[in-house]
């Protein structure tokens, strides 16, 4: 799915974010591994958390027109009793949905775990009491993929909880994860100047409210902290979601050429 769910995109920057029914159903024919016709592969995209709409006559991709301002971000974090999801789990997410510049709401979990290796309670401070009554995976997952539902996933380090969180909803039958992502790491580092991008550090130099660093809900609260600072400073010629995650993981030279652009 993530071959069919890049493909799309590249597609939709390469045509002003609409595509017509013969262009889609190329790309479902070339790039899906899911033998189902367009009808229901909309429904599997948009359940996936793909920010596909279908208006009866073209299909568009919302954020190539959404203004950033006005798009739900979910900022989140992850704790997890090892490093690989074939062979580890998710046992803490915290979660904040964020629109026009507030919090709008908030996720936030322990879940059922019945190994915690004793390095990780002394990094994150979750004692195995903390998850013997705690929801499973499943619930967990679930609610957590209907919190996402379509708004950009974003997180400090962002591969790292995307990737385990895309191979937990697989292992669950939860499909996998279509949501457009954004790193807080790759954000700051086109906006503003730090001798480090690591979380620990920017909760130090910033002043950052963190309540406790390496626990779900205050690390998903600082990455939008650092969000909202990177806010501050992007170029003007960032307008939509998706002129923002460009820009997000955009090269000095195709900075500079839109800079240049914007002040011919």
């Amino acid at each position: 799915m993530q071959k069919l769910f890049d493909k799309l995109t590249i597609e939709f920057r390469r045509h002003k974010g609409v595509l017509i029914q013969e262009q889609y159903e190329y790309i479902l024919k070339h790039f899906n591994d899911i033998d189902e016709d367009s009808e229901i592969m909309l429904f599997v995209l948009q359940a996936s958390g793909y920010p596909i709409d279908f208006d009866g006559k073209v299909y568009k991709l919302s954020t190539y027109f959404e203004d950033y301002t006005n798009q739900k971000f979910c900022v989140l974090d992850i704790e997890t009793n090892g490093s690989k999801p074939t062979n580890s789990q998710v046992i803490e997410i915290g979660a904040v949905m964020v629109q026009n510049g507030s919090i709008i709401d908030r996720f936030e979990s322990f879940v059922e775990c019945a190994y915690l290796p004793e390095y990780i309670t002394k990094i994150t401070g979750i004692e195995p009491i903390d998850l013997v009554d705690a929801p499973t995976q499943k619930v967990v997952l679930t609610q957590l993929k209907e919190f996402m539902a379509d708004s950009v996933f974003v997180a400090h380090n962002v591969s790292f909880d995307y990737s385990f969180l895309n191979a937990s909803f697989k292992r669950f039958g939860l499909g996998e994860i279509g949501n457009a992502k954004m790193c807080t790491i790759d954000l700051a580092k086109r906006t503003f100047e730090s001798q480090k991008y690591g979380l620990a550090y920017l909760i130090e130099s910033l002043e950052l409210d963190a309540s406790s660093h390496h626990r779900a809900y205050s690390d998903a609260l600082c990455a939008y902290q650092v969000m909202q600072k990177s806010f501050q400073t992007l170029p003007s010629y960032v307008h939509t979601t998706d002129e923002l995650l460009q820009f997000a993981t955009s090269s000095k030279k195709t900075r500079r050429e839109k800079n240049e652009k914007k002040e011919s």
